[in-house]
């Protein structure tokens, strides 16, 4: 079993997870009311991924034995100054996500908790993907710079993300 430390850490991550998906759903509110539909859609994926990772966080302290506390959560940021901020701050917040994921993993490593270092292998790959993700757009983004039919692309490129199944 977890320690408390250890089931207090992950319980932190959950509700950070949630904090990630009220991010990413501002950005998306961001690229609505520039008319990006598709960056937009790329945000709303974006946020109910990251509340599909809080469920598993949620999931596995239920079956570590531990309770799951709910944590006030921040007001996001609501203001850009363009798609290469938003795609930035989004790249800045997954590099966030992924050392508190690396701390985790250095806390059950230390404590000998084999069920978590397995169970935190999943969102290790995750975040090297997430990451690898925003850097691909912010590069394509910078590549096309204000060329309206380079945007428009991209922008009906992202419109077909779609919410990949749960997995366990």
């Amino acid at each position: 079993m977890a320690s408390e430390k250890l089931l207090q850490e992950l319980n932190n991550q959950f509700n950070f997870e949630l904090l990630s998906g009220h991010y990413y759903m501002a950005m998306a509110a961001y690229c609505a009311s520039e008319d990006l539909e598709g960056f937009e859609n790329f945000f709303i994926v974006q946020g109910q991924e990251e509340y599909q990772h809080a469920m598993k966080f949620f999931h596995f302290i239920n079956e570590m034995d531990g309770r799951v506390k709910m944590q006030a959560i921040e007001e996001p940021n609501n203001d850009y100054k363009s798609l290469i901020d938003v795609f930035e701050q989004a790249l800045h917040h997954e590099k966030l996500v992924t050392s508190k994921i690396n701390n985790l993993m250095s806390i059950a490593k230390e404590e000998n908790c084999y069920a978590t270092i397995n169970f935190l292998q999943w969102f290790i790959a995750e975040q090297l993907e997430e990451e690898s993700s925003m850097k691909t757009i912010i590069t394509s983004l910078k590549r096309i710079g204000e060329n309206y039919a380079g945007i428009y692309m991209l922008d009906k490129e992202l419109s077909t993300r779609t919410l990949p199944p749960v997995q366990e």
